[in-house]
């Protein structure tokens, strides 16, 4: 009797093994689809699949233990464009034919040929009426613009102005329904913040990548007369210039301007202006065709423990006056060379960088109060603000 039951349940678990092999060979559909369910395909190998999502994660949030970005980045990808400019340079056809002792005594009897050279950098649509923020060294002195949008379509753009002091350029192009991206709050932002960088790095195409703030307010670098750069370990190579700086949310906290790097590709430290700048640029050249900024006419020096040492200064903040310009704004107001300036509007004047970014939100043509240290005696002065010319000598920044 037992081996009646024992030849059955044999018999049964056979018929039931070959079952599930054929319907797993010929209809795997037919079976429950779980996360770590094992199947095997036509050509016998047994593989581990996943279940059909039905959406992606929405930025910043969690699905199935993997954060996803790219709600933010399909929305802002769209708006950022790549930015393609060529120019004519001459070039001599004789090897010695640039050297300026050769073409003394032989001139151009060699002759001259025009070259074309393009480069490539990223720009950012920031109103659907064609107007884009790139970097001005993406555009300077080209003599042709070409904008390539994501969707495909191609179109020539000009120069509307340019701010070399901050690097930022705006260029405009004439396109029916453009994408716009929407301008992030950077004074909300916070070291530590998840960032994305768009842009079009080496040509190879449109690519995002991923880090996060470093630091905020960097400066002392010495590439723009204006600084206040946003920091990020966001991957950012050559190409990406002009592109965009997001939030997780697909909103532009800045324009990804220069990289630091001896070997020309990324290091971890790249350098954006943030939108807060770059609004401010954007808004006073399409309105007036220029940057109003506030001038009054001296050349600040910072100072050391050294120079305060040395000097026996009672302080190590504020800009030293090295030289007043004759008959200028600081020069009327009684600003004179080796006064330190320590305040402007009831703000405090740290060092030369941030009086370069106090006096530059100066209006021209309005008064400020200033506050000077001469000797050990503090002296409050009222000056008239100046414009800032467009070409300042280095050596006289404001």
């Amino acid at each position: 009797m037992l081996r009646k039951f024992w030849l059955l349940f044999a018999q049964t678990a056979t018929v039931c093994v070959a079952a599930i092999f054929i319907v797993s060979t010929l209809k795997p559909e037919w079976l429950p689809q779980k996360i770590g369910d094992w199947h095997t395909n036509s050509g016998g190998i047994t593989i581990q699949q996943a279940p059909a999502s039905s959406g992606a994660a929405s930025a910043g949030s969690q699905a199935n233990s993997v954060v996803s970005y790219s709600a933010a980045v399909q929305l802002a990808m769209p708006t950022v464009v790549n930015v393609y400019t060529s120019k004519e340079v001459r070039v001599s056809r004789n090897p010695f034919g640039n050297d300026p002792f050769f073409r003394r005594f032989f001139g151009d009897q060699f002759g001259t040929q025009r070259q074309q050279t393009s480069s490539l950098g990223s720009g950012v649509i920031v109103s659907s009426q064609g107007y884009i923020l790139t970097n001005n060294h993406v555009v300077e002195a080209a003599d042709e613009i070409e904008v390539a949008l994501s969707d495909g379509r191609k179109t020539t753009a000009k120069v509307v102005g340019a701010d070399p002091e901050t690097d930022l350029a705006i260029i405009k192009i004439d396109l029916p329904n453009l994408p716009a991206i929407t301008l992030g709050n950077v004074e909300q932002a916070h070291v530590g913040d998840v960032v994305l960088a768009i842009g079009n790095p080496f040509g190879v195409g449109q690519t995002v990548t991923m880090g996060i703030i470093s630091a905020l307010g960097r400066s002392h670098l010495g590439i723009n007369t204006f600084e206040n750069f946003i920091q990020t370990d966001a991957a950012i190579n050559p190409g990406n210039s002009g592109g965009a700086l997001v939030d997780t949310s697909g909103h532009l906290l800045g324009i990804n301007t220069v990289i630091y790097s001896q070997s020309g590709g990324s290091l971890g430290i790249g350098f954006a202006v943030p939108v807060s700048t770059a609004k401010q640029v954007m808004e006073s050249i399409i309105a007036t065709g220029q940057v109003v900024r506030g001038y009054i006419g001296v050349e600040p020096q910072d100072i050391t423990p050294e120079m305060a040492e040395a000097l026996k200064l009672p302080r190590t903040s504020g800009a030293m006056m090295v030289a007043v310009q004759r008959r200028g704004p600081a020069d009327k107001a009684g600003l004179k060379p080796g006064d330190i300036l320590i305040g402007i509007e009831n703000q405090d004047v740290p060092d030369t960088t941030s009086m370069l970014n106090q006096v530059a939100q100066l209006k021209p043509g309005t008064t400020a109060k200033i506050k000077v240290l001469r000797g050990n005696k503090e002296i409050d002065l009222t000056v008239t603000v100046g414009q800032r010319p467009k070409a300042v000598p280095v050596a006289q920044e404001q």
